[in-house]
């Protein structure tokens, strides 16, 4: 196919949005979708929707469909030219769902009260796919290279009760088994792979799984919605510690940030602001590993800057900071050097400077106790560091930060 590259591009970008991608021939449609869970499922009322084989057959040349369920759930399709096979992309969500929402549209379908939690844990287990998602521009782009432009294809849009979720039924309790089990090993690689992109301080990694999580993709063990979040996200909370712990990120950096958010989720109310603070919880720790990971440094240096970070207002000197290790001046100096790329005055200094930069614009404390906090006894002597580092002196920045 003279589309191979892109298709492959298509198929890999899919992938990091955690959508199922399938290129499936006609003749193989049941087997496809029997892996899935889309065919022999049960609903109250099999009016609601024909088969997914059966809409497939009637799809045309040209045109991409996109098709929804009655609960939200979306899938798009289209037939590839040249070829005698479909590509189904699919399902997701374009919003997150409630257990409140699942609840009021199986009370208007008629569905039985059994199927509720199959339900939450299917659609709970979906990406979310938003509408400005870029995946729309790439599928336009897509079609105007295998039709010939954007003349020559159209897009469909169904409307819901077009294809069945997949429901298992109670009788097939074996079936229910295995789906059940690779639901629960999705989220375990889910949760794996998130945090290994925390261990290596891929914001951005991160923040691609965040952006098509469902809020019911949680276990639920508890009745309280905003509790069984809380509580994963507490789970959550120690799972980021322990990968930024793998990511050489040393206890007294993980302590202080471990904690605040334990803080933070108790004092959460609701939903959506607990949503927020785990995608900060997440951004956070990947922050903390690019900044603190000290994976490139020998244990000598390492050891110096956690002393240094420990309390900026104690003698750092190069002397005390060789002795509390029982090594030469020297060669922590020359180690040190060598591996940051900067001396150790300068490192220290540099940390020094951002704490009363940070003091001098957040708080109303004197300039002298700023000074001091900071490890500069000497007003004068700090003022003149602080001056030649910044370029203004600290008073000046605490005029310009009211200012602002």
């Amino acid at each position: 196919m003279f589309y191979n590259s892109q298709l492959e591009f298509l198929k890999s970008t899919a992938a990091k949005l955690r959508l199922r991608l399938s290129v499936v021939s006609f003749g193989t449609l049941s087997e496809e979708w029997a892996e899935a869970g889309f065919v022999h499922l049960v609903l109250a009322n099999s009016r609601f929707a024909p088969s997914l084989e059966t809409q497939f057959s009637k799809a045309e040349n040209n045109i991409i469909y996109k098709t929804t369920d009655p609960f939200g759930a979306c899938l798009i399709y289209f037939i590839l030219p040249d070829t005698s096979s479909l590509l189904t992309i699919g399902p997701f969500l374009t919003k997150p769902h409630s257990r409140e929402s699942i609840l009021e549209q199986s009370e208007k379908l008629n569905l039985s009260h059994a199927l509720l939690s199959s339900l939450e844990e299917y659609y709970g287990g979906l990406p979310i796919i938003y509408e400005t998602s870029p995946l729309y521009a790439m599928l336009d782009s897509f079609g105007e290279l295998i039709w010939g432009g954007a003349e020559h294809f159209s897009l469909s849009e169904s409307g819901q009760e077009t294809f069945v979720a997949p429901i298992k039924s109670t009788e097939d309790s074996e079936q229910s088994y295995e789906v059940k089990m690779k639901r629960m090993e999705e989220r375990y690689n889910y949760e794996n792979e998130l945090m290994d992109a925390v261990s290596k301080g891929l914001s951005r990694k991160a923040d691609l799984f965040l952006s098509n999580l469902s809020n019911m993709a949680f276990e639920r063990r508890l009745s309280d919605p905003l509790r069984n979040l809380k509580n994963y996200a507490i789970i959550m909370n120690t799972l980021c510690r322990k990968a930024a712990e793998r990511g050489d990120v040393h206890p007294v950096y993980l302590d202080s940030i471990s904690s605040d958010f334990a803080r933070r989720i108790e004092q959460v109310l609701k939903i959506d602001e607990m949503y927020e603070l785990m995608a900060d919880m997440f951004r956070s720790y990947c922050r903390l590993v690019r900044k603190h990971s000290m994976k490139d440094y020998s244990p000598p240096v390492r050891k110096a800057i956690i002393q240094i970070d420990s309390d900026l207002s104690s003698d750092l000197s190069l002397k005390k900071l060789a002795e509390a290790q029982n090594i030469s001046s020297g060669y922590l100096s020359s180690l040190f050097s060598r591996e940051t790329g900067q001396t150790v005055t300068e490192h220290i200094i540099k940390k020094r400077i951002k704490l009363a930069r940070h003091l001098l614009t957040t708080t109303s404390l004197q300039v002298q106790t700023i000074a001091q906090h900071c490890g500069f006894p000497d007003l004068q002597y700090f003022s003149k560091v602080y001056k030649k580092a910044v370029g203004e002196t600290p008073l000046t920045t605490r005029k310009n930060s009211k200012s602002n």
